[in-house]
C-alpha cells in the first residue's frame, strides 16, 4: 500500500525539500509514498488570494481564516478521504514514536501547516483535525515541522530502511534512549572506545547496551525513565541513585 502524503502549506516549494533525498528520495521515487502539495490560496475567495486577517479582540500579527483553511482540508480529504488530517502547532499534544508509528501505518497522513499567529480555532470544532506539536518550540511555520512528522513516518515504511531490524533499537522506539555507537579508529584523541564493545561477548555487549540506554534515560530524560518504570513523581534530582558505572 502507497503511503500518500498531502501537505497543506503556503509555500508548497519547500517540498519535498529534504525528503527528496536519501532514504526519503529513494522511497518518492519509487512509489512507496507519493506527495500532493496543496496550495492553500487557492481557496480564497477574494482577487487578492487573501488566506488571513486580523486578530478578533486585537493584538499583533494575522491569523489564517477558517473559511479558507475549511476549503483547503475539504479538497485534500477528496484526494485521499481515509488519510487523518494534522496540523503543525506548539498547542498540539507532543508528536511520539508511538504515534508516528500508528500514522506510518494507515494509509497516509494530510499536514496543514500554519503561518502568522496560527489558525482561527473554530477550524478544529468544524473539521476533524488533530494539533501536533514537535516540541516546545517557535517556529517560522509548520513546513519544518511537517517535514519531521513525514520523515519519521516515511522511514518505518516497508523497504525503506535497509534493514527492517535496523530501526528497532532506537531512541524511543522502546521507551528509551538509544545507548551510545562508537566506531573505527579504536584510540582517537587519547578517548578509546569501550572495551566491553571490542571484547567479541556478544551477551556482555548486549548487557551494557542494555545499561547505558537505562542510566542514559534516567539521567537525561527523568520523563521518559518514570514512564518507563512506571514510576509517578520521582524529582528528577534522584534519577541519578541507584546507577551503575558500566562506561568502561
Amino acid at each position: 500500500m502507497t503511503f500518500a502524503a498531502t501537505v497543506l502549506t503556503l509555500y508548497p516549494d519547500m517540498f519535498p525539500g529534504p525528503l527528496g533525498h536519501s532514504l526519503a528520495g529513494r522511497a518518492l521515487g519509487e512509489g512507496t509514498w507519493t506527495l500532493d502539495r496543496v496550495q492553500i490560496r487557492d481557496f480564497a475567495a477574494d482577487k487578492h488570494r487573501t488566506v488571513d486577517d486580523t486578530p478578533a479582540g486585537g493584538g499583533a500579527g494575522m491569523v489564517l481564516r477558517a473559511d479558507v483553511l475549511a476549503k483547503a482540508i475539504d479538497h485534500a480529504r477528496t484526494l485521499h478521504p481515509d488519510a487523518p488530517v494534522v496540523a503543525m502547532t506548539p498547542r498540539g499534544r507532543p508528536l511520539t514514536q508511538a504515534r508516528v508509528r500508528e500514522l506510518a501505518a494507515g494509509p497516509g497522513v494530510t499536514v496543514l501547516c500554519g503561518r502568522f499567529e496560527g489558525f482561527d480555532e473554530r477550524i478544529f470544532e468544524g473539521r476533524e483535525v488533530e494539533e501536533i506539536s514537535v516540541g516546545d518550540i517557535v517556529l517560522s511555520g509548520g513546513e519544518c515541522a511537517a517535514l519531521m512528522l513525514l520523515d519519521a513516518c516515511i522511514r518505518l515504511l516497508p523497504g525503506v530502511m535497509g534493514a527492517a531490524s535496523s530501526g528497532h533499537e532506537e531512541s524511543f522506539e522502546n521507551g528509551l534512549l538509544e545507548y551510545p555507537h562508537y566506531t573505527r579508529p579504536v584510540d582517537w584523541e587519547g578517548r578509546t572506545i569501550p572495551e566491553v564493545l571490542r571484547s567479541g561477548d556478544h551477551a556482555k555487549i548486549a548487557a551494557w547496551r542494555k545499561q547505558r540506554a537505562d542510566d542514559d534515560t534516567r539521567l537525561r530524560r527523568p520523563d521518559l525513565w518514570e514512564r518507563h518504570v512506571g514510576v509517578r513523581g520521582q524529582p528528577a534530582s534522584g534519577a541519578q541513585r541507584g546507577t551503575t558505572d558500566v562506561r568502561k
